[in-house]
Order: structure tokens, then sequence, then C-alpha cells
């Protein structure tokens, strides 16, 4: 079975493929939507452009279109890309949004699609756990939330990282996976990407409630 996972290189997409190819199912095309709105209902902003290098680095064949961001619409740009793909069925990284879930369904059964989600419902915890017992290089791109402060750009997913988040959830209700938009991430690394992604440059915005890290002269290298 041909499937094309929707790929923003964030930390979620990119388990949420990995997850389903283990299933022994052919990931055909890595699908990147690139919005010009930073703030999209639906698709990660971040950092999109690095998507490329990483598909090159998993070996898998990259397709990345654009959209305005205009909300609903954007998904007619899906829509539209899809359509063009010879595949059975959609994988998504959703964890809790029923915004984008419900959306991404409706769309598959349009198109006669199967909609793969693998980390719906799952704790929260526990997937970042598994994305550090899978020694996925992890690093946080965007903050926007209570607690999440400048000194989280560019930091790694790890143990102390996960008990902090933990902490927040507690304090203010922070979701720790980031699915409330409280923090978006990029993928450096992964034991099956043949090259590691590297940056020469990072430049941290920030207004003083959230921020972005907006990574420069990012190219693979070998591990």
């Amino acid at each position: 079975m041909n499937l094309a996972a929707l790929f923003s290189g964030g930390k979620d997409s990119t388990l949420a493929a990995k997850i389903i190819e283990e299933k022994e199912y052919n990931i055909k095309y890595l699908v990147t939507i690139r919005s010009t709105n930073p703030d999209s209902y639906m698709f990660h902003t971040v950092n999109i452009e690095v998507t490329e290098l990483q598909a090159k680095s998993w070996g898998k064949r990259h397709v990345i279109t654009d959209t305005t961001g205009e909300k609903e619409k954007e998904l007619n740009d899906l829509r539209n890309v899809l359509s063009t793909l010879t595949v059975d069925g959609v994988i998504t990284g959703a964890i809790a949004s029923n915004y984008q879930k419900s959306r991404v369904d409706r769309l598959c059964s349009e198109l006669g699609l199967r909609h793969y989600s693998p980390l719906w419902g799952r704790e929260r915890v526990t997937i970042l756990n598994e994305i550090i017992d899978r020694d996925m290089e992890v690093v946080f791109t965007a903050v926007a939330a209570q607690g999440l402060t400048r000194e989280w750009l560019g930091r790694r997913l790890d143990r102390d990282s996960v008990n902090e988040l933990r902490k927040l959830n507690q304090l203010f209700g922070l979701d720790p996976c980031g699915e409330g938009g409280e923090y978006e991430t990029i993928v450096l690394d992964a034991p099956w990407f043949r090259e590691a992604l590297v940056y020469e440059e990072a430049e941290k915005k920030w207004d003083g409630l959230s921020g972005r890290l907006l990574i420069r002269d990012a190219h693979l290298t070998k591990k």
C-alpha cells in the first residue's frame, strides 16, 4: 500500500510516518504544505523550507505546495496536491486536534483515501519519551505559552525538558506535546536519516510573550 505522509519536519509528523512505515507500508511521498500565513490553522510554518533536506536524508520523494493559509480555504490546496498523487492513504501526526483531524478525515473520504493517525489519543508524555527512546534529535523552534521563555528556542527535547513540560502542564495546563500551539519543533536527526541536518546560524525572534527560532544555512552532513 502506497501512502503520503503530511510532513512538517517536526517531531509528530516524523514519528507518525515512521510508525506507519514500520508496519510495512510504503511511504511514497512526504507532502509539505508551505503556508504564507504564520498563524495557519492547519499547517506548521516555522523553518518549513528545511523539509526538503529532511526528506532527502530519509530517502523519500518530497512534494511541496504553497497555500495562503486562509482558514478552511487552505484545505483546497491540500486537496489539490493529494488528488495528483497515486496513493491509497494519508498519514498525519495529529494527537488531539479535532479541528485538524476531522478535516483530514473528511478530505480523505472525499478522495477515497484512508487516514492513518497513529499518535491520535495517545498519552502525551509517553509520546515524548518514545521520541527520546528512538534517539530522535529534536529542537524547539517556536514557543507561545506561559512558562515557555526565550531560552526554550533552540533547546533540545530530552528528559529534563520533558519533566519541565510536565510541570508546566500542572501549573498552567500546557499540553506537553504542544497540541494547543504552545510550541513547535524540528527533527535534526533520527536513526533512519542517512545524514544529519545541521545549521550554521539561527536567529531568535522574541516579542516578550512568544518567539521563533529562524534557521539559516541549513545543510546535511555525514554522521
